[in-house]
């Protein structure tokens, strides 16, 4: 496996465990409504993501160039876009929402490069 397809799988990893952690987290011990609202959002994004980000394994085995690409954008968006809410609930510095939507850009670039990738590769097309 090459390097780099093993750091987004591995982000991938990292992002379904930290949505997890934190989706328990809103359920059982935040109080605050407002910090149960980010912390959920957060968590269902990130889980979203990171099971995008395994798919695009599969994509790759499908010669889908772009897949890398959409996996690297997954998980990095994931990151950016939960860790972003969850430090938001933690901290209450609004200053770390500003985040969120860079977050949110590079997984809506992450699901442009998947489009692309089925629709440029002739293997998919005959699926």
């Amino acid at each position: 496996m090459e390097g780099s397809t093993r750091i987004w799988l591995l982000l991938a990893g990292v992002n379904g465990l930290m949505a997890v952690a934190m989706g328990a987290f809103a359920a059982h011990a935040a109080n605050d409504p407002q910090v149960k609202e980010w912390l959920r959002t957060g968590a269902q994004y990130q889980m979203v993501h990171a099971v995008a980000g395994l798919a695009c394994f599969a994509l790759l085995r499908f010669a889908v160039g772009p897949a890398a690409t959409a996996g690297w954008l997954f998980g990095l968006g994931g990151l950016f876009f939960g860790g972003a809410l969850y430090l938001l609930a933690f901290t209450g510095a609004l200053f770390f929402g500003a985040l969120a939507p860079i977050g949110g850009l590079l997984l809506i670039l992450g699901w442009v490069a998947v489009i692309w990738g089925v629709l440029s590769n002739a293997a998919v097309a005959k699926l």
